[in-house]
Order: structure tokens, then sequence, then C-alpha cells
């Protein structure tokens, strides 16, 4: 047995030389193998055993005699242990998530507190080939794809291992009867309530009497077969992705429209991990939520699709935008602000202004400017120059509005705003953010865009506005 638990470990390149391993121990037959295992085995693999136990508060008395049980066999194995008594329901109560929930969320918060306080490399889980194929099963009851079929994997993160993967529960019974280990019994996992315990008591035994005695076994092959082919696919959708899919600002992210050309196996794995790596998590987004995104891909430009978690999706142009939903501004509330620009005096200008516009959430600086060969030509668009003596009325920062007209460099006529913004593809939920930078009534700038033919620096020039534009937001 132990040897073939050795085995698996090297297979998949669990454990290295020197390596502190925290052990999840609850004091169940799975638990307690893995411990004993790992502990016959510390001095083959060089390794430094700890142990974790959380007293779940959910079994009353049995519940502290599990914590007793745990350290007992810590001290018998002179393993540290180190335990914690949380009252899960209470958390679920408070979080209004299951208790079931609660309880993995308390149990991995304290692993990874011994983690980072022990200076550990590994925490080890006694997941078995039983519990791979009832969560096998429960997938396939609720229509998982090919990567829910790879069900529970031996390692995860470089830090999560499960070195009992490949023992079945018959297995780790008869090793902890013959070690005369006596387990603690859960009661409470012969109670066909929830559904893997109904998959457990039920369905695998129903199946292994009357369709398959080896079901555990062919269903972890079939794991296994799959997830060679699954890392296949992941290796072509990571090259993918870094093609077709970048993180615009904090608020926003895209998916280019090529992507969208791509095979439905790769493209629909490209918008997962784009949701996952924009949201932090795919909870709550579902295999419908990746299709109504394919499907708004098709529509118009413009077209809006609202996601859980408060991501909407954008159609712009055909690439799709990932934003946060403040981000959609739906009103179109007139933004205002007026700088009387004539009121400061040459000198004070020549040495620069800034101020803060609250309503822009950006930071303008103003600077007056004598010599022509202080411009810098290749300044950003955050950065423009205008002729100073051209300017005859006050600054006004304002959004756009009805009837807009724009003249811009090395145009003779004007054309409507409006257009120009359809000309630069620039989405319909965006228009109303961009400011435009005007002289009275006339647009001299739209700002990270284009500027205006009307206060152009020319040969005459001899005094020069120098305007930077720096926004919170992207524009």
């Amino acid at each position: 047995m132990e040897k073939k638990v050795l085995n698996y470990i090297k297979e998949n390149h669990m454990i290295n030389s020197g390596d502190k391993i925290l052990v999840a121990l609850s004091g169940g037959p799975d638990s307690v193998c893995l411990i004993n295992i790992l502990n016959n085995l510390k001095k083959e693999l060089n390794i430094s055993i700890y142990a974790a136990h959380v007293n779940h508060c959910l079994r009353g008395k049995d519940a502290d005699e599990d914590e007793k049980y745990v350290q007992e066999i810590c001290r018998r194995l002179s393993i540290e242990c180190y335990t914690k008594k949380v009252d899960v329901n209470y958390i679920a109560e408070q979080k209004g998530i299951s208790s079931e929930m609660a309880g993995r969320e308390v149990r991995y918060e304290f692993f990874n507190e011994l983690k980072i306080k022990l200076s550990l490399n590994k925490i080890a889980l006694a997941h078995n080939a039983n519990d791979q194929a009832e969560t096998i099963l429960m997938r396939i009851l609720r229509g998982t794809g090919s990567e829910g079929l790879i069900g529970i994997k031996p390692v995860r993160d470089n830090i999560y291992i499960r070195p009992i993967l490949n023992l079945t529960r018959e297995e780790i019974e008869k090793y902890c009867e013959e070690n005369k280990l006596n387990p603690r019994i859960d009661k409470t996992n012969m109670e066909a309530v929830y559904t893997r315990n109904k998959i457990r008591l039920e369905l695998l035994p129903y199946i292994k009497d009357n369709f398959n005695k080896d079901i555990i076994e062919t269903l972890n092959r079939l794991s296994k077969l799959v997830e060679k082919d699954n890392d296949y696919i992941e290796k072509v959708v990571l090259e993918k992705y870094d093609v077709y899919c970048s993180r615009v600002s904090k608020d926003e992210f895209v998916i280019n429209k090529e992507a969208f050309k791509e095979h439905e196996a790769i493209l629909t794995r490209i918008i997962r991990k784009a949701l996952n790596d924009f949201n932090g998590s795919l909870y709550n987004l579902e295999k419908i939520h990746i299709y109504d995104i394919i499907n708004l891909q098709s529509q118009g430009t413009g077209k809006l699709l609202n996601l859980p978690k408060g991501v909407t999706i954008e159609n712009q142009y055909g690439d799709i935008y990932l934003k946060t939903s403040n981000f959609i501004t739906k009103d179109k509330k007139f933004i205002f602000h007026e700088l009387p620009l004539k009121a400061y005096e040459e000198e004070i200008l020549s040495k620069g202004i800034e101020l803060y516009l609250q309503e822009f959430r950006a930071n303008l600086y103003l600077k007056l400017i004598y010599d022509k060969k202080s411009m810098n030509l290749n300044s950003k668009d955050s950065v423009k120059y205008f002729d100073y003596d051209k300017i005859k009325d006050n600054i006004i920062i304002r959004n756009r509005k009805e009837g807009d007209r724009f003249k811009p460099l090395g145009m003779k006529g004007s054309k409507k705003i409006k257009d120009i913004f359809i000309d630069l593809k620039i989405p319909k939920s965006k228009r109303d953010l961009i400011p435009l930078l005007c002289f009275g009534d006339d647009i001299s700038w739209i700002v990270g865009y284009k500027v205006s033919d009307l206060f152009k620096v020319d040969k005459d020039t001899k005094k020069l506005l120098e305007i930077k534009f720096e926004s919170e937001v992207n524009l």
C-alpha cells in the first residue's frame, strides 16, 4: 500500500526533498491513513510533517472526541498538531451560505494561516479514488463539460496535494484495520441527505451491482484520459489567449473579435479564462453566460449584456469588452466646468497651473510657453499645444451635447461630433464620458483623440498654451 502511494507521489511530482507538509487531519479513515503513510515514508521522501484539525462544532460531543483523537494520534507519531474550534453553522448563517461551504472556507483559511506561519510547502488532503468517482458522477448529473470530467486533480497550484487519490475506500479501511488505527467515523456520512451521500450510498452501489463492478476504477481511468486531452487543449487556449485578450484598465478587459473565429472548444475556454482573470472567479457564471457573450459578438456594436457579480459585456465594433457595471453610464447628465483663462496673469501661467476636475476625475495642467522649441512633438495624446493669442474666451471642459460640431486639424469644413465618434469607432457607452475642451463655444480638443484646426500652432505663433489632461478613467 505504501509503495503504491509512493509511486503515485513520484508520478505526479507532488513532493520535493525537504518539503514541510501540513496534513489536513479530520480523524476519519482517509486522513488517518494518509498521515500514517506519509509518516512511514518521511525518511525516504525527506519531509517534515505537521497536522491541522478544525472542530466545526456540528456534532457536539462527537466533534470534541474527534479533536481529542487527532491530538492523540499526533502525540503518538510525534507530529506537531494545530487545532481550531469554529461554529460553522453561525458563520454559514452570517454569510448566507451552506454549512458545507462555510466549513470548507474555514478549513482552507486555517490551512493557509499555518502555511504562512510555519513556512510550509505543501498541504496534503485525503481525497481517495471513491471521492474522485463520486465527484465525476455528480458533475455528469449536473451537465459538466470535459473539464469537469477531470474531477479532483492530484496537485493543485503546486500547493495542495492528494497522495492517496489512487486508493479506494476499501483499501483505506483495510489499511486502518491492519494497522489498528481505529479512526473516527462521521455518522452523517451514512445519511443519504446530500447529493454526494446519495451517490455514495445509493447510485454507485447500484451501478456496481447491476452494470460494472469496477465502476470506481473505470471512472478514475476516464478522469486520467480526459485530463491528458484537456492539458493539450489548455496549452492551445493559453497561446490564443495571449494573442486575443488584454487588460485595458482596472475596470476594462477586451477579447479581440478575431478570437470568435476560433473553434468553439477554444473560444469558450478563452471566454471563461477572460472572465476569471477579470472578475477573480467564475462563481455564479454558467455555460449559458458564455454563449450569451458569443451571441452578443455577432450582433451590432453598442449592444450590452449584464452578468452576475456586476460585470457588463459590451460589443464594440466586434471586440468584446468586459467592464465593471459602474463603468457604463446610462444617464446623459451634462457635465460642465469653466475656467477663466484670461484671469490668470501670464507670469503665473508661465510657471504652470495644476487643477483637479472632480466632475471628470482628472488633473488639468496649463502652462504658457514662449519658445516653440519647447514643444514636445512626441507627446502623448494627453498633452496638446494651442496658439495662446487665438484664444479669446474662457476654457470650458464639458461632455458632448446635441448638435456639437468640430473642425479637425487640417480640415476645411466642420463635422458633427457624433460622426467623428462613429468614424473613430468610439463605443456609444463612452461617448458621453469623453471630455471636450473648448475655448468659449468652439471645441478645441476631443480629449484623447483630435485637436481643432481653429487654434493650431503655426509659423506666426508666438505664445503656446500647453494643456495636459490626465484622467483617472480610461477614455
